[in-house]
């Protein structure tokens, strides 16, 4: 045991929370320096074993990212490349040819539900934003009901549905079956991305939000850049999720034996996927000069910002890892349990109240896993259910302590009263909606 007095653990504990919370929100401290410096602290605790503690520390940093390093770095090079070549606005085109100009707030939320599961919500708003305002414009609404259900959707499946960083890291810390994550994820966060247009609809007409016509002519489309086909769009998102979530159903479905399993535990395996989603981005490269940049800048900038997602998740593995070696486990596990309230709100809870003090969906997605994990055997939860309940927590609410309310805000010029209404709405609904998703699956046991 690293610390063997329950008061001083459950006390210690606390301490670490508040802390964490404390040094992101009023001191601004970069997440990785809030999270390690915490963590050991507690290592000075009375009573701590430090060689126990050390040992948690490393085992749980090691065990964590081993899995999922290069997975988070394929993912980035994949979000990378269908940014550059046109991919995130092929699939906004397509989805609205197939949904109808008429519903195009529909259409915008459902190519979120898509995009944000490859890509940052915030970057995925940024390539969309003068398409969004040139839809408005020529539907003779506002942005409210163009925007609102793209912001939602995106942040949904950002926070919920790997291989974006913040759902990967949580199913690592989580011990999750990623594949299971993908499709039951996938559910939930469709259910409330649906939840999210129809607030749109019901809220947008009455909420100020003029579009502009500065953003007009910014767009791949609008400057005459030749888009890539819609198999090529799809194909670097869509194939990756589909062999990692047959790996899992297969494996439920046939003996460990049988040859399709053995294809399967390979091509299904996350690094190969993501591997072969690389490779079918560089179907959409049309020039040389691309080409270079894909090898060189692309995959740099893609390095740069899996760095910090990788480094966030080992230390979450790291406190994860130290408080299975303490009583708060059992402690904490024993008091949800014997409130009556089911045990699946317990990592909600974490989700929301982390994203809430931080601003961080990926923050709150982390921390939700890394202080549920210990508990999931006396919660009597499955890694699955655990993850998807913080993740749906991370979501509520979008406010102005969030970078991506910022961005969305200032992009579609709303004014703040505007934007509270619209986006802290509809990531509040849209979380709500997927939570209840969530527990209806946990009910009937599918997680």
């Amino acid at each position: 045991m690293i610390l063997e007095n329950p008061t001083v653990t459950l006390v210690a504990f606390a301490a670490v929370i508040v802390l964490l919370f404390w040094l992101i929100a009023k001191s601004k401290w970069h997440v990785f320096m809030a999270l390690l410096v915490p963590i050991l602290l507690f290592g000075l605790v009375p009573g701590v074993n430090l060689a126990e503690f050390i040992k948690a520390f490393e085992t749980g940093f090691g065990k964590t990212v081993q899995g999922i390093a290069i997975v988070i770095v394929l993912g980035s090079i994949i979000a990378e490349a269908l940014k550059h070549t046109g991919g995130i606005e092929k699939v906004t085109m397509t989805m609205i040819k197939w949904v109808g100009e008429k519903r195009m707030p529909l259409a915008l939320t459902l190519a979120g539900f898509v995009i944000g599961i490859a890509i940052f919500s915030d970057v995925g708003y940024v390539i969309l934003n003068p398409l969004v305002h040139g839809a408005a414009i020529a539907a003779g609404t506002n942005m409210s009901v163009m925007a609102t259900g793209l912001v939602g959707s995106m942040q949904l499946t950002h926070a919920m549905v790997p291989p974006t960083p913040g759902p990967l890291a949580a199913a690592a810390v989580m011990g999750a079956d990623i594949g299971k994550i993908i499709l039951f994820g996938g559910i939930a966060t469709l259910v409330g991305s649906l939840a999210g247009w129809a607030y749109a609809q019901i809220v947008g007409p009455k909420v100020p939000s003029p579009p502009s016509k500065e953003f007009i002519g910014q767009s791949f489309v609008e400057a005459g850049r030749e888009l890539p086909s819609t198999a090529r769009a799809y194909a670097p998102i869509l194939v990756p999720l589909i062999l990692i979530a047959s790996q899992s159903i297969f494996k439920n479905l046939l003996p460990a034996e049988h040859i399709v399993n053995g294809i399967m535990a390979y091509l299904g395996w996350p690094v190969v996927a993501m591997l072969i989603g690389v490779a079918l981005c560089l179907l959409n490269i049309k020039d040389e000069e691309s080409k270079k940049k894909f090898y060189s800048t692309w995959v740099e900038d893609a390095l740069r910002l899996s760095a910090m997602i990788i480094i966030v998740t080992g230390l979450g593995g790291s406190l994860s890892q130290i408080l299975k070696g303490t009583p708060a486990v059992d402690t904490i596990a024993n008091a949800v349990a014997s409130s009556g309230v089911p045990s699946i709100f317990l990592p909600f809870i974490l989700g929301i109240v982390g994203n809430l003090i931080t601003g961080s969906t990926t923050v709150g997605v982390i921390t939700a896993a890394s202080l549920t994990a210990p508990m999931l055997v006396g919660l009597g939860l499955s890694p699955e259910a655990g993850m998807l309940a913080g993740a749906a927590g991370s979501v509520i609410i979008k406010y102005v302590n969030s970078s991506y309310f910022w961005v969305c805000t200032s992009l579609s010029r709303m004014e703040l009263k505007s934007a509270l209404i619209s986006y802290g709405g509809v990531t509040l609904v849209g979380g709500i909606a997927s939570m209840a998703t969530v527990y209806i699956l946990w009910i009937i046991g599918l997680i």
